[in-house]
C-alpha cells in the first residue's frame, strides 16, 4: 500500500547496515509492524498488537510451524533496524518496488490496494471530477497524463497531507509539488485532523487506511473525493520484507502466503479488516 524509502543516501545506509549471512534453523521469527496503520496493525488499548496483519501473521507462522512474536516498531528505522537484525520481518504494509529491492529481500505481494485522495464532504473537492469512479495509472507519464493533468488543474492552489516517506509521497511530489502545497506527516491520523479541522484541504492514502478512518466519530465527515487509483503505479503490492541473507526464510513465507491466497484465508481476513477483497490478482 504504501511505505518507500525515502532517499539513495537512506539506501546507502540500509545497504552498509546489512547483517552477514548465516544460515538458521527458524523456529521463533520476530516480526515487526508499526502499531499504528489501522487496519493493517494497530495497538489496542492493552497495548497488544491487532490487525490485518497480525491476523494474517499468525495464520502464516501457524502454516510454517515456527513461533512467531510481534514487536512494534517506528517505520522511520524500520529498514536499518530490519537490516542490523533487531527483528527477522517488517510486515507493514510494504509496497514492492525496485528501490527497496536494493537493500532488502521480499515475499510475494500478499495485498494490492487502491489508493485515492481524501477531503470534507462539506467541501468544495467533494464534486471533484472522477469521484466515485476507478482509474489505472501505470507509472507512464504518456498514459497517465490525462488523469493526472484533471487531478492538477482541481489542486492548483490546494494544501495535500501525506504520510512522510511513502510510496504515495514520490507520487505527489512528482506530479504536485509545483501546483499545490504538500505537508508531510508522521502518521496518517495527523493528516486527517488536519482535514477535519480545515487546515489543508485534501489528505491522500491507501483506501484500506481511509475505510477504518472513515469509520471513527472524529473523521465522520470526511469522503473520498476524486478517483480511486489503482494500477501499476504503486508496484506489485504488499509483502513481508527480509534481510537479503534470509532467502530460506523469505521462502518459507511466499510458500505460505501462496498457500492462504488459494484456500481464501487472505481473501476472508481482508474482507473482516478492509470490507474490500486485497487479495493480489495474481501471485509471481
Amino acid at each position: 500500500m504504501k511505505k518507500a524509502l525515502a532517499s539513495a543516501a537512506f539506501l546507502a545506509l540500509a545497504a552498509f547496515a546489512a547483517a552477514p549471512a548465516q544460515a538458521k534453523d527458524w523456529k521463533t521469527v520476530t516480526i515487526a509492524l508499526e502499531g499504528a496503520y489501522e487496519p493493517w496493525n494497530l495497538t489496542k488499548p492493552d497495548g497488544t498488537l491487532d490487525g490485518f496483519e497480525i491476523d494474517l501473521a499468525k495464520d502464516l507462522c501457524g502454516r510454517m510451524k515456527v513461533e512467531c512474536k510481534f514487536i512494534a516498531q517506528d517505520w522511520d528505522g524500520m529498514i536499518p533496524s530490519l537490516n542490523a537484525g533487531k527483528f527477522d520481518v517488517i510486515m507493514d504494509a510494504l509496497s514492492i518496488t525496485d528501490e527497496r529491492k536494493q537493500v532488502i529481500a521480499f515475499s510475494k505481494p500478499y495485498a494490492a490496494t487502491p489508493a485515492s485522495f481524501a477531503g470534507l464532504k462539506s467541501g468544495p473537492l467533494a464534486t471533484l471530477a472522477g469521484t466515485g469512479t476507478t482509474v489505472t495509472l501505470t507509472g507512464d507519464a504518456a498514459h497517465d497524463k490525462p488523469v493526472v493533468d484533471k487531478l492538477r488543474e482541481a489542486l492548483k492552489g490546494k494544501t495535500i497531507g501525506i504520510q512522510s516517506a511513502t510510496v504515495y509521497t514520490k507520487f505527489l511530489n512528482d506530479n504536485f509539488k509545483d501546483i499545490a502545497t504538500i505537508t508531510e506527516y508522521k502518521t496518517s491520523a495527523e493528516h486527517d485532523l488536519d482535514v477535519t479541522a480545515g487546515r489543508i484541504d485534501v489528505a491522500f492514502d491507501d483506501d484500506t487506511y481511509f475505510t477504518s478512518a472513515f469509520a471513527k466519530p472524529d473523521n465522520a465527515e470526511m469522503m473520498v473525493v476524486g478517483p480511486e487509483i489503482v494500477g501499476p503505479i504503486w508496484g506489485e503490492g504488499e509483502g513481508a520484507g527480509f534481510r537479503k541473507a534470509d532467502t530460506d526464510l523469505r521462502d518459507m513465507f511466499s510458500k505460505a502466503i501462496t498457500d492462504a491466497i488459494a484456500d481464501g484465508t487472505v481473501k476472508k481476513l481482508s474482507l473482516k479488516w478492509f470490507k474490500l477483497d486485497v487479495t493480489p490478482v495474481s501471485v509471481p
